[in-house]
């Protein structure tokens, strides 16, 4: 598969290449990586033929945005495509009111996993350690533990993330602008923020709109109830995890919209399955463990990477347009793009149903999927590209 392959995000005028840098990384998420190195990951993706740039206000209360901003100007701006997300205002907080804001979340959606994640914070500052650990080299955009993000899906607070946002990447308009994980405000996102993406999107402030979650099912919903160009879902439509199969994905399909694939490693598990490895997140089971070490074995019979068809996988769904990969470091990143562009036999495919691997109704890459995509690569004059 062709790394600068352009296709359409449903019928906006932007087109996005089929490999996309998701900049989590750049926020300097679990581990530290300090300015040179970014920049240096940029530029290279950037050589690679990569132009779709993933990015929010909450990777790294800004960094990633503020280090995106740098690397921009090495293209004409019409060659790129920026998306960014609205939903989290970047505010000044203290530690206790961090925790306490987590915890009164958590309780009222009643979400462990959240209460979890606040008590693992307090744990690290009572050892004197921080999540995001600082730079061998300092940073002058570090993440300032003093920001925090502030779920705020009004009209208003769209509005002002939107403006926070292009004020960091120093861009007067961004091709693509999501809901950033809307789980718990359904309700007042679609009353306020999506009133606020429709707007910008109208005034040609954004060329497309949308949402992105780590689950599918609200993505569906909003499929069905709003005007959305694309969904961003991460971890449920992989090689080893096809939820979005059942909902997501045939209404996307029926209603014209493009969806983006993230978390095509599913935390790790597809990247290197050994026991200790992650699956959404959290440690792994046995059973979603085997199943992985039992897909790597076919591959290694077809001589192929694991990461190869995790990369490619998705992408043989009609509606699925691009992958969006993360990458903390040059050689990451040349690796993502040679794994893309691996060539992957239809007998691995194959094999992978015949061991009950994969689903029998999962389309698959392979000849038909790359003649249909080449024709909709051929972009006319003055349309948006990636």
């Amino acid at each position: 598969m062709d790394v600068s392959a352009r296709l359409a995000l449903g019928s906006s005028p932007v087109h996005v290449t089929r490999l996309g840098l998701g900049t989590l990384a750049l926020g300097g998420l679990y581990e530290p990586i300090d300015d040179a190195e970014a920049g240096a990951l940029l530029n290279r993706s950037l050589e690679l033929g990569i132009r779709y740039f993933d990015t929010a206000p909450g990777y790294g209360s800004g960094q990633a945005e503020r280090r995106l901003a740098r690397a921009l100007p090495a293209l004409p701006r019409e060659d790129l495509i920026v998306s960014t997300k609205v939903g989290r205002l970047i505010r000044p907080t203290s530690f206790p009111a961090k925790v306490a804001t987590v915890l009164r979340e958590a309780v009222t959606n009643r979400d462990a996993s959240r209460i979890v994640s606040a008590s693992r914070h307090v744990a690290h500052r009572f050892r004197g350690q921080t999540v995001h650990a600082a730079p061998a080299v300092p940073s002058a955009d570090a993440p300032d533990p003093g920001l925090t993000p502030v779920f705020d899906f009004s009209y208003d607070g769209a509005m002002r993330s939107l403006d926070e946002s292009l004020e960091r990447l120093q861009l007067d308009r961004v091709d693509v602008l999501l809901l950033h994980d809307p789980d718990y405000y359904f309700k007042e996102a679609m009353a306020g923020a999506y009133r606020a993406l429709q707007k910008v999107r109208a005034d040609g402030t954004v060329g497309a709109i949308g949402v992105g979650m780590n689950q599918s099912a609200m993505l569906t919903r909003f499929a069905q109830e709003a005007d959305f160009d694309c969904f961003l879902v991460a971890g449920r439509y992989t090689l080893l995890d096809q939820t979005a199969l059942d909902d997501l994905l045939p209404v996307c399909e029926r209603r014209g919209s493009s969806v983006i694939v993230g978390g095509v490693f599913n935390s790790g598990i597809l990247a290197d399955p050994r026991p200790g490895t992650h699956f959404n997140y959290e440690p792994a089971t046995q059973a979603w463990l085997e199943k992985a070490q039992r897909i790597e074995a076919v591959c290694e019979r077809h001589a192929v990477p694991l990461k190869a068809a995790a990369i490619q996988c998705p992408l043989g769904h009609p509606a699925v347009v691009s992958v969006l990969v993360g990458s903390r470091s040059v050689a990451e990143a040349e690796e993502n793009a040679a794994m893309l562009a691996f060539p992957i036999p239809a007998e691995l495919w194959a094999e992978l149903r015949a061991e009950g691997l994969l689903g029998p109704h999962v389309p698959t890459p392979g000849a038909a999927t790359q003649s249909a995509r080449s024709e909709t690569a051929q972009l006319p004059a003055g349309v948006a590209t990636a």
